[in-house]
């Protein structure tokens, strides 16, 4: 069974916040298993948050600051400036889902071509850092290996911008150890998620 790629509405809308909620996205990966493979010990919460949200129909990410705001608006001059170094247009999409069964997502900063766009648009300090280390930050990288999972292609585009400093772009590939232990606690998750839910449902 393929992807299910949602384009229908843009990220940050009010649907793309209505289609997250309750449901395992890559940003919060690192609350289900760790960059080392082992069970998160934020999992309990993370249960307990996505659960309610299943409830009440509401995603607790819902506000925007001023910062992220921002911080989207620095994400398009981003998207831009790949699209020019590698010639090539990056699709954007809203959602994907591993399957029709959509247990758990993606939202993807963009699809160059058969690849994945993963984008980060830090402070400056934060930058500088990326550009010296050379290297996927460890904090993001449950969030690239559920990206390439979940879409099924073997490579993602990490990029770090800052206005006026160079990119910081790396080429990821996948995993083959850490990916079959992210599908495991990806299912495992999602089968107690629904447990809870459903225990959630019979106290109303």
């Amino acid at each position: 069974m393929p992807p299910i790629i949602i384009d229908s509405f843009p990220q940050k809308s009010p649907e793309w916040f209505a289609a997250r909620a309750g449901n395992p996205g890559a940003s919060s990966v690192s609350k289900i298993i760790t960059s080392t493979g082992q069970i998160s010990k934020q999992r309990d919460e993370y249960l307990y948050q996505l659960a309610g949200e299943a409830i009440t129909g509401k995603c607790e990410e819902g506000f925007q600051s001023q910062a992220m705001i921002q911080g989207s608006e620095r994400e398009e001059e981003a998207r831009a400036l790949f699209e020019m170094i590698y010639n090539v247009e990056v699709r954007q999409v809203a959602l994907v889902y591993k399957d029709g069964f959509r247990l758990f997502h993606v939202s993807p900063d963009g699809l160059p071509g058969d690849d994945v766009l993963e984008i980060k648009c830090p402070m400056l300090k934060t930058h500088v850092r990326y550009l010296l280390d050379g290297k996927l930050p460890s904090d993001y990288f449950g969030q690239v290996m559920m990206s390439l999972y979940v879409t099924e292609r073997e490579k993602c585009f990490f990029m770090s911008h800052f206005d006026g400093m160079p990119p910081f772009i790396l080429e990821i590939r996948r995993d083959p150890v850490f990916i079959p232990k992210l599908e495991t606690a990806l299912y495992e998750f999602a089968e107690d998620l629904r447990k809870m839910v459903e225990r959630l449902r019979a106290l109303r």
